[in-house]
């Protein structure tokens, strides 16, 4: 006995074909146990095209799950499909008719529009999930991915900037500079304009890291607030910004949002 052929849905849309694949992973969960083959046909702006489609879903005996923003297009897909008695279903054509009539105007003709209106969330998304994943120093083999790359010393704002620069959609890492440990090699063999150093006073570190000191009950003779040790660590990170030749903000007496600014400034300049 001949093995049964699997099914097979066409996803037919003149963009990337998400709207009628999310159709159709609702609708086919439905139907437990089925298995189905998938062919994806994106892109698709020309006639020739719908009917090289039609002709291959004929041959294939195939459905066509379809979301065509040209009237054109539409309606031919519509005539050659039912011409070649192939199932197909029009995913956009109700919910344009029933708009049409709510809003009592005509429609655009713009393929993509859904996509280009969620890019800027998904952008924001990939930037999260990049910055978390480099925040400080890790991962520095993957740090020719970032858009910017920040670096300096510990509590001058490293990580709040790049999650303020990740919420806007900017993949930003940052490496903290430690006195007497070398940088990662990575770090130092991206393009200087890629990288962006956060200098701070002294004076301001020692009250940042102070407060911080005061929560974490650590004692007064610890180095991370003793002011010489302090002050050779901050020296040490802004000559290594000078001989790199990296961009650097000083952010003394900065809010993030200001530092952030002035981060996407130096990196567009």
């Amino acid at each position: 006995m001949p093995r049964a052929r699997t099914p097979t849905v066409f996803v037919v849309s003149d963009s990337r074909g998400d709207t009628a694949r999310q159709l159709l992973r609702a609708a086919a969960v439905q139907f437990e146990g089925v298995q189905y083959k998938t062919l994806i046909k994106s892109g698709v702006r020309t006639l020739k095209r719908v009917h090289s489609i039609v002709d291959q879903a004929a041959r294939t005996n195939a459905v066509i799950f379809y979301t065509l923003v040209d009237e054109e297009l539409r309606r031919e897909m519509r005539r050659q499909a039912r011409a070649a008695k192939v199932s197909h279903v029009d995913i956009l054509g109700p919910a344009f008719t029933a708009l049409h009539h709510l809003f009592r105007r005509k429609r655009g003709h713009t393929p993509g529009l859904l996509y280009s209106l969620d890019r800027d969330r998904i952008d924001r998304m990939d930037a999260i999930d990049y910055t978390l994943k480099h925040d400080d120093g890790l991962r520095a083999e993957e740090l020719y991915d970032a858009d910017v790359v920040i670096v300096g010393v510990s509590r001058s704002s490293k990580t709040t900037t790049c999650f303020y620069l990740a919420s806007n959609g900017v993949r930003a890492g940052n490496v903290p500079l430690i006195a007497g440990v070398d940088p990662p090699e990575e770090l130092l063999e991206l393009p200087p304009n890629k990288v962006v150093g956060l200098r701070i006073e002294v004076a301001r570190l020692m009250e940042v890291r102070g407060a911080r000191a005061v929560n974490l009950q650590l004692g007064g003779e610890d180095p991370y607030t003793d002011r010489r040790t302090v002050a050779r660590e901050v020296n040490a990170a802004h000559r290594l910004m000078e001989t790199q030749g990296w961009r650097s903000v000083d952010v003394s007496y900065l809010a993030v949002e200001e530092i952030a600014h002035e981060v996407m400034r130096k990196v567009q300049a």
